[in-house]
């Protein structure tokens, strides 16, 4: 019994630890301070290939966070990175990794492509 509450412990203390971080290294952006700046900045979609085929923000690139470990390559450290999923789990997730990597100037769009209310577009053969 004495071992379940202190790893319950632990696992609390580990998500709140998490938590903080994410807020420190990973600034959240409104739906219109997001517009500003993601023109003059790597537009990254962390969803996967088919949700991004869905409908995706206009000028995007999708880097699921799935394949992000391996595909860093295509981000430059030198320029902001704004990033979006669905809701915001997994842009938390990729700007742990990619900050543990060197990246800096991390971004995420509140709310995520589900409140996103501008321009998006949808791939030909898409079937979602």
């Amino acid at each position: 019994m004495e071992f379940l509450l202190i790893l319950l412990i632990v696992i609390v203390g580990f998500g709140i630890y998490r938590y903080f971080k994410q807020r420190k290294i990973l600034k959240t952006l409104s739906e219109e301070e997001f517009r500003q700046g993601y023109r003059k900045a790597q537009l990254i979609d962390v969803r996967e290939p088919k949700e991004f085929d869905g409908g995706h923000i206009l000028g995007a690139r999708n880097i699921p966070l799935s394949q992000m470990r391996n595909r860093l390559t295509e981000l430059r450290k030198d320029q902001p990175i704004y990033m979006y999923c669905q809701n915001g789990t997994r842009t938390a997730r990729a700007a742990i990794l990619l900050n543990k990597k060197g990246y800096n100037e991390l971004y995420q769009l509140q709310g995520g492509f589900k409140k996103w209310n501008g321009k998006i577009r949808k791939s030909k053969s898409s079937q979602y």
